[in-house]
């Protein structure tokens, strides 16, 4: 009993001892102040977060996939994922992974990297546009304000993620959900604004073109007018002239022919 007690006063007199030293070297205050609260990071992990949050993610499809082995069954998931911002951004991603979470994140980091911008012209597309993919088709068609997204399954879901709140459309192909999904994506992908596209001029461009086109006419019209009157005018001096001369020979030959008579 006097060793045990012995020991436990040794012990308290080097815990005394410590504390004494931590106090010396730190000033009496502990390394980590407000009670042992990690203070705030200076750094920017907290606005890397912020950005990586800027995407909305909808899954479209939850598909469990089975796989005949030597031995057995293997079981994996699929998952199609699509990510937009509702500012014109949009990706559609497909991941595989033994888990419904890996795949999530496989295709959300694949849906990241294939982002397409759309062009929104008063939150609704700015032409109509029929896309094929594969066996799967579908058409949208710009609509007025307050008519809403006439679309479902997969397209509903996209088009809300891109940001187009007026829009109507139809599939008309398959009923795969992966690959409406991507006839989705290409069709939004193929919008083209109103000034980029080939052979598309607005009303004023084209009322310039048609006031060229009219002043062109007119001035060939002029230009050909005038030419004839030119054309006309030159002809009937050269035959008056020509005229005048063949009848001035023959009154002088006449003349001649008559003195050598006499």
């Amino acid at each position: 009993m006097a060793d045990d007690n012995k020991k436990v006063e040794t012990g308290n007199s080097d815990k005394k001892a410590a504390t004494v030293v931590a106090k010396a070297v730190y000033g009496g205050q502990d390394k980590r102040p407000g009670g042992g609260s990690r203070p705030p990071r200076r750094d920017n992990r907290g606005r890397r977060n912020g950005s990586r949050d800027e995407f909305e993610q909808r899954i479209l499809e939850i598909a469990r996939v089975t796989r005949v082995m030597a031995g057995g069954k293997r079981m994996n998931f699929r998952a199609c994922v699509a990510i937009g911002d509702r500012k014109g951004s949009v990706g559609v991603g497909l991941g595989k992974g033994s888990d419904v979470t890996i795949a999530i994140n496989k295709a959300v980091n694949r849906a990241k990297k294939t982002l397409v911008k759309v062009p929104v012209l008063n939150d609704t597309i700015p032409h109509t546009i029929l896309q094929k993919v594969g066996a799967a088709s579908i058409i949208f068609k710009p609509a007025k304000q307050g008519r809403g997204v006439i679309a479902g399954g997969v397209a509903r879901a996209i088009l809300e993620l891109t940001g187009i709140k007026n829009v109507s459309s139809k599939v008309l192909g398959s009923n795969n959900k992966v690959n409406n999904a991507r006839c989705t994506l290409a069709a939004l992908g193929n919008l083209r604004q109103p000034d980029s596209r080939p052979g598309f001029k607005t009303k004023k461009e084209a009322d310039k073109t048609e006031n060229k086109i009219e002043d062109k006419t007119e001035n060939k019209t002029e230009d050909k007018t005038e030419n004839k009157i030119e054309d006309k005018t030159e002809n009937k001096i050269e035959d008056k002239t020509e005229n005048k001369t063949e009848d001035k020979i023959e009154d002088e030959s006449n003349d001649k022919k008559s003195a050598a008579k006499k």
